[in-house]
């Protein structure tokens, strides 16, 4: 085999053993189903003037996650837009109000390596603050052996 060859067929082998999923995340938070959850609002809340934290949020996700966010359309009817975790931060501009974003109550439901969880939150102007509104997540988590992943996770933005 010539030398070309060989480092290819090496590198293929290396590749082909890699994880598909080798973001590198805290292990604080995922190992396990109350830390991925705690890790899961925290990204998401911050002072005024501060983003969103992109780079933890997305070692929390799959590298297939979706997210889904059900509402109304412009005629009133129930619709459901989905995105990828970068399309939901966008542009991931710094806050200009403070939005701290807390779990109220949980319930999980788990079979082997996948768990789903509905998780009602609140979200107000400061840590554990007055809600000023509230919902309910739907997360679908999965075990891979070594660490949870967020699969996916849905809410709805419609009144009850």
């Amino acid at each position: 085999m010539n030398r070309t060859r060989f480092i290819l067929s090496v590198l293929l082998l290396l590749f082909v053993g890699l994880p598909a999923h080798s973001q590198e995340a805290d292990p604080a938070d995922v190992e396990s189903i109350d830390a991925i959850i705690k890790a899961y609002y925290e990204v998401v809340s911050g002072p005024a003037g501060e983003s969103g934290d992109y780079a933890r949020d997305k070692t929390l996700h799959h590298p297939d996650a979706w997210i889904a966010i059900a509402g109304e359309d412009a005629d009133g009817k129930p619709s459901v837009r989905r995105l990828t975790l970068e399309e939901f931060y966008g542009d991931n501009a710094p806050r200009e109000e403070p939005f701290w974003e807390y779990e109220l109550e949980r319930d999980v439901l788990r079979h082997g390596n996948m768990a789903h969880v509905w998780s009602r939150y609140a979200s107000s102007l400061e840590p554990n603050g007055e809600p000023y509104t509230s919902g309910i997540n739907t997360i679908t988590l999965w075990h891979d052996g070594e660490r949870w992943w967020v699969m996916g996770w849905m809410f709805d933005t419609s009144e009850e």
